[in-house]
Order: C-alpha cells, then structure tokens, then sequence
C-alpha cells in the first residue's frame, strides 16, 4: 500500500542563521580565491593556545586513554575552577556545583533545558549575542525583549526587568557582562539589583560571563557575588584562546546539580577529554595570556581613535571583551548589504549589526579587535578608502 503523506519539517530548526559564521564562511572564500582578507568578524583570538595548554594536551595524547570522564568533569578542573572563584573574587563555589560543559553553547542548552518549559517567557537585552535568542526559540521558549539606550550605557535595568515580568510573567533573564557585541560591563550596584529583582521574583538569572579577564578598566563581578544561586556560564574560548577547543562550564544551584548532570549525560556523555586536560593547564598561564590581553587593548585604542577620524564616530562603550559595535547609519540603513560591499570591494569582514539586534541592528555593524595588530591597522586603511564616496 503507498502511502503518499509527506515527510514534514520540524519547525524547531527553523532559526534564524549566526551571521557573524555566515560573513566568516564568504571570507573564507575570498581568502581561498588569493585575494586579501582582513578578519574582524568573529571574536577569535589571533592567538594560539598557551604554551602549557599545548604541552599538556601532547603529553595526554602520549600518555592518557583520554576516555569518558564523569559527565560533569574531571574531579582536578572542577576543583581548580572552584579555586579561580575562591582567587578571582571572593566567591566560595563547591566544586560540586561546576558543570563542564562543550563550550558556552553546550552550558545554555543545559540551562535552557533544566529551568525552563515550552511556553516560558525569558528576558533578554538587545543588541546580544544572537545564539541566545535562536537556541531559545529551537526549544519553544518565548523571549521578552528589553531594548537597550545609551542612558543606561546599553544594559538592562532592575526597572526595565520589573515592569517587563509585570507585563508579562517572566520565568527567567539572561544577562552578559561584558557584553557581545556591545562590550558594556554591567556596574556592580546595577548588576546587583538585577540580581536581587530577579531572586525576589521568583525569576532565574543566567549571567553569560564568558569575556570574564577581558576588561579595560575595572575587571567585572560574577553575578555569584550577588545571587549565590544564578547560574553562571563560563568558557576558555576567550581569555585563554581556546576557541576550537569546545570547552567551558557552569555553576549551578546544589538542588541543581543532579538535573544538569543527568542532561549532560544524555546529550553530551561529557565534554572532550583532551580540552578538559588542556584547560586545568590554562589557569597557570596568565602571563602569556595577560599579554594577549595587552594586544586587544592596543588594538582597542588604535580603533578608539582611528574611527572617528574617518566618519565613525558613534558607538557603545568598549569596556571589556573585544568588540566594538559602530553606528553607521549615516552611512546606510541596511547594515547586512553595507557588510557584503565592504567584504567584496575591500577584503574587510565585519558582522552587521542585525545579527545582534532585530530593532536597531540595520544602523550597526561590528568590528572584532581580536585579531593582530597589523590587520586591524590595514583594515582600517581599507575602510577609510570605501567609506570615502560616502563621506
């Protein structure tokens, strides 16, 4: 018997794309053409891994079955993360409360998963990371927007969360601080009201703090020093170059830990035992990786000041990770089309502001200062010259 229904498509997968991966993908075809590509779209360290990162992960492929290891992590890296907040700042974290997860991607699908229904209402701020928002939408959950302004340095306020669960009946917020694309640090007092409105609501709070030691001023606080129950996620793709390593983690809540563990375990078994090897190495690495660090800020600097000079003067505040996102709007209003020009007529990739911002992110774009110094000097150049019949 034929039976001629058709094979349907769940609708989960229909998401919006990461555009940053898709500008990354047309560079990456330039390049292989021979013709000059300056990177300033994705937020990838220039930098390889740290030379003890290295050296331990070839001493494992020497010496070590690398194996399953326990679906939260190894016993010595949860430990050593618990010791980074204990040093860090202040913060006593059983080791029993670190989930290693497969990067910072894998820890907000856990968390996603464990505190929230199909259905949910979940606050988040634009411009943000955009995987927060697709992830979200794949898994049904229904997200409330707060609209950031420069009155409030482009983060969200304790008021703007109130009135946002008043209208709605939120079930949870995610925060990042520092911000992609934004860079903006959320100010200890704000942080610590969104916290305490969040906990006297009833609301989860998840604190992306995954550009965590990359700050130009006053290093930014863990939300653990205002909740001791949020749920932190954190990676090594960052501050210690570990990008392609898929490595990261999470606290979590005591009561938590069995719920976190038994999803880990089903969708993930654990994270890469190389990475998870790798990674203890990377906490005794901080010299090479401060003066990494002290590139960005040269770089940061060097567009501070050389933007403006060519008609992008306007833009959020770069307080920590590596980004800076410019308003371009007297340039165009179409930020994806402004993005594809400047790619094909100069060779500079950089990821237009809609992919951080379904409201204002046509007027944006923004340059990752990640790279080395040398190509954000000649992308620089390479602007300047495009911008030139526009000024």
């Amino acid at each position: 018997m034929t039976n001629n229904r058709s094979r349907r498509i769940a609708k989960r997968g229909d998401v919006e794309p990461f555009i940053a991966m898709d500008v990354l993908r047309d560079a990456t075809r330039r390049a292989a053409t021979g013709a000059a590509v300056y990177h300033l779209e994705i937020g990838q360290p220039a930098f390889s891994a740290p030379r003890k990162v290295l050296e331990a992960a070839r001493s494992a492929l020497d010496s070590d079955a690398l194996g399953y290891t326990e679906a939260t992590g190894l016993a010595a890296l949860r430990e050593r993360i618990a010791a980074h907040y204990r040093q860090a700042h202040g913060v006593d974290v059983g080791a029993d409360r670190i989930i290693v997860t497969t990067g910072s991607s894998g820890g907000f699908i856990l968390a996603f998963l464990a505190l929230f229904e199909a259905g949910d209402k979940v606050a988040l701020a634009s411009p943000g990371y955009p995987a927060y928002r697709n992830i979200l939408k794949a898994l049904g959950i229904d997200i409330k927007w707060i609209e950031t302004c420069a009155a409030d340095r482009w983060a969200p306020t304790s008021a703007n969360l109130a009135a946002l669960d008043d209208a709605h009946s939120l079930a949870g917020m995610l925060i990042a601080s520092p911000g992609n694309p934004t860079g903006t640090v959320i100010e200890p007092d704000r942080l610590n009201e969104l916290c305490a409105t969040a906990r006297q609501r009833g609301l989860w709070m998840i604190s992306d703090e995954i550009y965590h030691g990359l700050t130009y001023g006053a290093p930014a606080d863990t939300a653990l020093s205002h909740d001791p129950d949020a749920i932190v996620i954190n990676s090594f793709s960052k501050y210690y170059c570990m990008t392609g390593w898929r490595i990261g983690w999470m606290v979590v809540p005591q009561p938590l830990v069995r719920t976190f563990e038994r999803l880990t375990q089903n969708l993930f078994i654990c994270a890469p035992a190389i990475s998870q090897v790798a990674a203890l190495a990377a906490f005794d690495a901080t010299d090479e990786l401060e003066a990494n660090k002290a590139v960005y800020a040269r770089n940061r600097e060097l567009l501070l000041t050389a933007l403006p000079q060519i008609g992008i003067d306007r833009f959020l505040p770069v307080d920590g990770a590596f980004y800076l996102y410019a308003d371009i709007s007297r340039f165009t209003n179409d930020s994806r089309e402004f993005a594809a020009r400047l790619l094909a007529q100069t060779g500079v990739a950089a990821t237009p502001g809609a992919d951080f911002d379904p409201f204002s992110g046509d007027h944006y774009l923004r340059f990752s200062f990640a790279g080395s110094t040398d190509t954000i000097e000649r992308a620089i150049a390479h602007v300047d010259a495009f911008l030139k019949p526009l000024r």
